[in-house]
């Protein structure tokens, strides 16, 4: 019997001057826009995971303040399930020039509006669900979240 295990991501919103910072990285010899945001590893807090993913994918470090969502979304075509939790906070420091992770090709900052125009190239629809529940508002205490 196999079980069904859906994957855990974490995601940061980072916010200035209503533009929002993201990553354009290679997939399978694809380009797409993504938040900074990657798997939770055996053992790591979902705070923690946020702010390593940050930090390798875009040199800066990452300070979450707030829970911004969870978000369930099934790959059409893969038919894997991503829970997806998504963070708001500040940058701190940056700490590497270009990202430690090869799999990044840059940083941009984008308003949702321009996002909208490149939406053929988001990685999930869960970017632009991420930054509509920012906007909107939502925030969550880190609290919230139990490590047991």
């Amino acid at each position: 019997m196999s079980r069904w295990l859906p994957h855990v991501t974490v995601a940061a919103i980072i916010a200035s001057d209503n533009r929002f910072l993201l990553v354009e990285e290679t997939i399978d010899e694809h380009q797409f826009i993504n938040q900074p945001a990657g798997h939770l590893e055996e053992g790591e807090s979902l705070v923690k995971a946020v702010s390593r993913e940050a930090l390798e994918e875009t040199g800066w470090e990452f300070w979450p303040e707030a829970l911004v969502g969870i978000c369930r979304w099934e790959h059409p075509k893969k038919k894997i399930t991503y829970l997806r939790f998504a963070f708001c906070g500040t940058l701190g420091i940056q700490r590497f020039e270009s990202p430690p992770d090869k799999t990044i090709d840059g940083l941009c900052w984008l308003t949702r509006d321009e996002l909208l125009t490149r939406q053929s190239q988001l990685r999930s629809p869960q970017v632009i669900t991420g930054i509509d529940h920012y906007l909107s508002g939502q925030r969550w205490p880190l609290n919230i979240l139990t490590e047991l």
